[in-house]
């Protein structure tokens, strides 16, 4: 009888699980997603960091709450001397912190466990994100020029590169039928 009850219970469930259970999250149900919230690139920074975290190794550590190795650096931007620092992940480089007057202005994420506020993530494609690139997006610069930037949606800090497959003219902007399947090779928080 009660084999019977359950099954009573958990038909409509199955019955309709295809439609029902298509919204619910679920890597929220995920063991280790039950405890603390995963980092995510927000208007405010990445995770706990933010325009406020000094562009220090220790704030940095601790605002990552060590999940990752820090190593520092310096570089040459537009002719000024800029401090950086290189999250890593295991092996792999994770996030590119930068700032100036002392606390972060520019963070880089190339972690694709790390997803902006609005779901996207490393290689999520442009046309999941976007129906065209006029309006939203134009040729990357610098150590991303190969790429198109586009700015996240409602963002005033966010932003996206996409890379992908393209034979056409240097410094020209693909077009929309070639952007639909590049993807988002990196998410860029800017102060």
């Amino acid at each position: 009888m009660k084999s019977l009850r359950l099954m009573l219970c958990a038909m409509p469930l199955v019955l309709t699980g295809c439609s029902t259970l298509s919204s619910v999250n679920w890597s929220a149900a995920n063991p280790w997603n039950w405890f603390g919230s995963s980092t995510e690139v927000t208007e405010q920074g990445v995770g706990q960091l933010t325009a406020a975290t000094p562009l220090d190794e220790k704030a940095i550590a601790d605002a990552l709450d060590g999940d990752y190795r820090l190593r520092s650096g310096m570089k040459t931007d537009n002719g000024n001397v800029v401090r950086f620092f290189e999250a890593m992940k295991e092996d792999k480089l994770a996030m590119v912190i930068t700032g100036d007057g002392g606390t972060i202005s520019r963070i880089d994420v190339l972690d694709g466990d790390i997803e902006s506020a609005s779901g996207a993530e490393i290689g999520t494609p442009f046309s999941d994100l976007y129906t065209k690139a006029f309006g939203n997006c134009q040729k990357a610069t610098g150590d991303d020029s190969a790429g198109v930037e586009c700015k996240a949606e409602g963002s005033q800090h966010i932003s996206y590169i996409f890379s992908g497959e393209w034979s056409g003219p240097e410094g020209i902007m693909p077009s929309d039928d070639t952007l639909k399947d590049w993807k988002v090779s990196k998410i860029i928080w800017r102060r």
